[in-house]
């Protein structure tokens, strides 16, 4: 049975390798899949970059605004009308000319009206869905997609990473030029400039001190 799947972890949690594993794992079985991600991240374009150096470009970007399952019935077509012209009787192994797999990087970037889609996908449209994020924001607040991902996810799996003091990180501070702030737009991807925006995994009693105490912004 298919299922909706949500990897989540804090940054540097090695979210990207995984879902470039995962892609190459259906592939080598001669699976097909379809990798996306929400246009508003816009940090290395229409690719996903793993922090080992491993990229490769998406399938489709999804707008803040798009059907999400509309969007992904037009790629499974495509994907369907490719396949099919290009199978070979003998081949081994032989292709599905169906889509195996939905993969998305950076799902904490959609609207809950997006991740919806995703279980109707699953469910509807029988295509199992791979989603990786990052659960909360800089503030320690959740943000809109993985909160409903939360919620409706048949399977949830925590990525781990560690905090400087090597205990397990769970927050993502925010530093601008930087220096650590806690104020701010819940959204604002990594920049390269004089006040660039970066981001540290971080445990609770680290956040805590760099932050005086302070969660939620407050």
């Amino acid at each position: 049975m298919a299922k909706l799947y949500f990897r989540y972890g804090a940054m540097n949690s090695g979210k990207s390798t995984a879902l470039l594993q995962a892609a190459y794992n259906y592939e080598e079985r001669g699976q097909r899949v379809l990798l996306a991600k929400p246009a508003i991240d816009t940090k290395d374009a229409d690719r996903v970059s793993s922090r080992l150096g491993v990229t490769r470009p998406v399938d489709f970007l999804i707008p803040p605004d798009a059907d999400l399952r509309t969007l992904f019935a037009v790629h499974r077509d495509r994907v369907k009308e490719d396949a099919e012209a290009s199978l070979l009787p003998d081949e081994q192994p032989p292709r599905r000319a169906d889509v195996a797999c939905l993969l998305l990087d950076e799902a904490q970037f959609l609207t809950p009206t997006q991740i919806d889609d995703l279980l109707r996908i699953v469910v509807l449209d029988k295509i199992p869905v791979l989603a990786y994020g990052i659960r909360t924001d800089f503030r320690t607040e959740a943000f809109p997609g993985s909160r409903r991902l939360m919620e409706l996810a048949h399977s949830l799996e925590e990525l781990k990473t560690i905090c400087r003091c090597g205990r397990k990180a769970l927050f993502n501070a925010r530093l601008v030029g930087g220096r650590f702030v806690f104020d701010g737009d819940q959204v604002a991807i990594d920049e390269l400039t004089a006040d660039r925006v970066t981001y540290e995994s971080m445990c609770a009693e680290c956040y805590l001190r760099e932050s005086g105490g302070r969660l939620d912004g407050r």
